[in-house]
């Protein structure tokens, strides 16, 4: 498969020794090591649909960021020997190259308050050196996708499946508890409430680079999702994914915790960054970042398990039902441990 790709990008198979990586499930990535090392990536066309509005998003980001902050490490790929960033295979898959940053490593969770702090404050930072930059010229890559009032919708319809209503009928029963979290959403996202910003969208931590030696950030891959949104989005998802020492697939909901120091180091990596340029109404919103997206994640995993599972990979039959539980647990912890975030 990459024998085919490689040369459109002017290198040889045969120079290379090519290790597969990652742990997403997205795309499929691979090292290529050599006299100069590289990553190649295949990206997931089944996921985003248009794929050339992925390329043209990081285009105008990157055309921005060397104009105002020549510094700053922006992830962008190698273009082909034809000029693209993108080349397709036979069957009609994009591939990408970018140049691979070496003494750097990720990390797939949280174990410390440092590793919290810096995460957060480089994905504000991306952000905020974005600020000022023609918002209305992005375009999303997956429409709506963390548009709460479109997640409840997709909840709905799907709970008129009644093939597995049966074995979800507890988490549905919570699920339509928690609903004034949309209410809330779409009161803090009516228009004038709050700015759209360019957002990552997909702040987990293994979307940092951090230092081999130091510890220290080197920026944020995984730009697929950088589009406009709302700092609800970056901060939520980090507050889902950071502070419990577990993650959406623990079935043992007793493990589920709140890890306060974390979320105090999040919330100081991020605000030491975005602070100075958050309206009123965002800062009064940051309690509600991490319930919101942990219910958004609640609803999806509900969904395609009523739906047959026909969107998440699974391993056995209930995972997507023990994700659900899983978030909504995660939900009840935060809304207990977080002052103002308890809304139902």
């Amino acid at each position: 498969m990459t024998d085919t790709i490689l040369p459109l990008f002017g290198l040889r198979p045969e120079d290379f020794m090519i290790e597969r990586i990652g742990s997403g499930h997205i795309h499929l990535t691979y090292k290529l090591e050599g006299q100069k090392n590289f990553i190649l990536q295949r990206v997931n066309k089944n996921v985003f649909r248009q794929p050339e509005l992925i390329a043209s998003n990081l285009r105008m980001a990157s055309d921005y960021l060397s104009r105002t902050c020549p510094d700053y490490n922006f992830l962008t790929c190698i273009r082909s020997v034809s000029g693209k960033e993108m080349e397709y295979d036979a069957e009609g898959f994009p591939w990408r190259l970018f140049p691979f940053i070496g003494n750097t490593i990720t990390i797939d969770s949280v174990s410390t308050k440092e590793q919290a702090f810096h995460a957060a404050s480089e994905f504000a930072r991306l952000t905020r050196k974005l600020e000022g930059i023609n918002v209305q010229g992005f375009r999303p890559t997956i429409p709506r996708f963390h548009d709460l009032t479109m997640r409840w919708e997709q909840f709905e319809d799907a709970c008129s499946n009644d093939t597995h209503m049966s074995e979800a009928r507890e988490l549905v029963d919570a699920c339509k508890r928690a609903y004034p979290l949309v209410d809330m959403y779409r009161t803090l996202t009516a228009p004038g409430m709050m700015p759209l910003r360019i957002v990552h969208n997909d702040t987990k931590i293994n979307n940092v680079l951090f230092d081999r030696v130091t510890g220290s950030t080197s920026g944020v891959i995984d730009l697929d999702t950088l589009m406009p949104g709302y700092i609800l989005y970056d901060l939520g998802d980090m507050v889902r994914t950071f502070v419990s020492p577990v993650s959406e697939e623990e079935r043992s909901l007793d493990k589920i915790s709140f890890r306060k120091e974390i979320y105090d180091a999040l919330l100081e990596g991020y605000l030491s960054e975005m602070g100075p340029v958050m309206t009123e109404v965002e800062r009064r919103a940051i309690p509600l970042a991490g319930p919101m997206m942990t219910y958004i994640m609640a609803l999806r995993f509900l969904a395609d398990f009523l739906r047959g599972n026909v969107y998440y990979h699974i391993s056995y039959p209930e995972q997507n039902l023990v994700r659900a539980s899983n978030q909504l647990r995660l939900l009840d912890v935060l809304s207990k441990n977080i002052k103002g975030a308890a809304v139902y």
